[in-house]
């Protein structure tokens, strides 16, 4: 089973970036579960959402405390939260790249990617909303599906300009970490 948590704030699109990622998945044939955690519901409050994806049905219902991936939509959290407690020997996080944030040394076995997610999102859709080039960094840092798998799922949730505009967000989010660090 893999497991992925996010880290953003209310508003920032979390849980549609869980549920992209989840139906990605499900397109590969996989199950998926995915799912938000919050507290107060109120814009700019952290939260987290979490996927779950695995061969067969995903029975387990908590929170992941032990994530393969976690992907940050908002770096500033890094300032409060632990966001990388618990990340599996070899686990993968990818960040919205912000200026003045420090990230925390990992394993050598471990990997992290800043992305200027909301620049790309700035360009592409016109907002500074991060999460489907983040989505598009998350398929080339972790290679788990191809961007068509993602783009597919990307119609699937988006119409008109809006569809066109995400998917040039994730091409985007992909080619910036296939050419900064690969």
């Amino acid at each position: 089973m893999k497991e992925i948590r996010i880290h953003a704030r209310a508003g920032q699109g979390a849980i549609t970036t869980a549920a992209l990622l989840g139906y990605t998945y499900f397109l590969k044939g996989m199950f998926a579960f995915a799912f938000p955690h919050f507290g107060a519901a109120r814009m700019g409050a952290p939260m987290n959402a979490f996927v779950r994806v695995d061969s067969k049905p995903v029975r387990l219902r908590s929170q992941i405390y032990e994530p393969d991936y976690v992907i940050i939509v908002d770096a500033t959290l890094l300032r409060g939260f632990n966001c990388f407690l618990g990340l599996k020997e070899k686990g993968i996080v990818i960040i919205n790249k912000r200026e003045g944030i420090q990230i925390p040394k990992v394993k050598p076995t471990q990997k992290v990617f800043l992305v200027p997610a909301n620049e790309i999102a700035l360009k592409t859709i016109g907002r500074p909303l991060g999460n489907t080039a983040l989505l598009g960094a998350y398929a080339a840092a972790t290679q788990e599906f191809g961007l068509e798998d993602l783009v597919e799922a990307i119609k699937k949730r988006f119409l008109g300009k809006m569809q066109e505009a995400n998917i040039n967000a994730v091409k985007e989010g992909f080619a910036y970490v296939r050419t900064t660090y690969f």
